[in-house]
This record gives C-alpha cells, structure tokens and sequence, in this order.
C-alpha cells in the first residue's frame, strides 16, 4: 500500500455510504492522530486500539438517522505531491463546518489549532 491516510479515508467513506456501524483498519499514529481530531471535532463516536501483536484501530461512525455525519473527505497532500501551507494559508472548509488536518512539527493538530498557535505544515485532508 503507497497511501495508508488515503487507504484510511476510503474505509471510512465505503463505510458511510454502507450504513456500517464501525471499521476496523491497520494502526499508525498518523492514523490515529487523525482519528483523535475526527472524535474532537465530532465526526466519528469513538475509536480505539485493538490487538497486541498487529495492532488494528477501530472506529465507530456516527449517524444522524439513516445520514452520516461525515459527508465529504478529501486527502489534499499525497506521497506524489505533497501540499504545504503557512499558518496564514491554512484554508477553511465549508465556512467553518468542516476541519482541515495539518502535520505541523507539534504533531497532527486541525487547522484551527494550527493557526491558533501560529504554525503551519503539511495539508493531510479535509473532513466536511
């Protein structure tokens, strides 16, 4: 596998669209970096680590009704072309509804966080 983040949300967004009530998927901290600003940001309703020897990270999907909370994602940096924005340049997505999630040297924070504190990075996703 070349892109593990975008693997990551292509689960999730097979997911949404079966109605699933969680997926399982290979575990990184990268991934459950981005897993911890999803639970904050109110995406997803839980997630976790699982297994000892091949840890695997689990997520439980939220649903209003028969619609799911998450209705968009999209990986902005790739391995082939990597996106890097200043923390003036970090771009808000849809208005303010949905979160941007930013690699910056402080660890994997949402783009508000990042501007917060004034440091920008690598663009991962967005997440509306």
């Amino acid at each position: 596998m070349t892109d593990p983040i975008s693997d990551m949300l292509a689960r999730i967004r097979n997911a949404n669209s079966a109605l699933l009530p969680d997926i399982v998927m290979p575990h990184s901290k990268m991934k459950e970096s981005i897993a911890r600003i999803l639970k904050r940001d109110g995406f997803i309703s839980d997630w976790s680590v699982e297994g000892k020897p091949l840890k695997k990270l689990k997520l439980n999907l939220k649903y209003q009704g028969r619609q799911s909370v998450i209705t968009g994602l999209r990986r902005v940096s790739t391995p082939g072309l990597r996106r890097y924005v200043g923390a003036r340049e970090i771009p808000r997505v849809l208005g303010g509804m949905g979160t941007a999630v930013v690699s910056t040297p402080k660890g994997v924070m949402s783009g508000r966080e990042a501007q917060k504190q004034n440091i920008g990075g690598e663009l991962i996703c967005f997440v509306w």
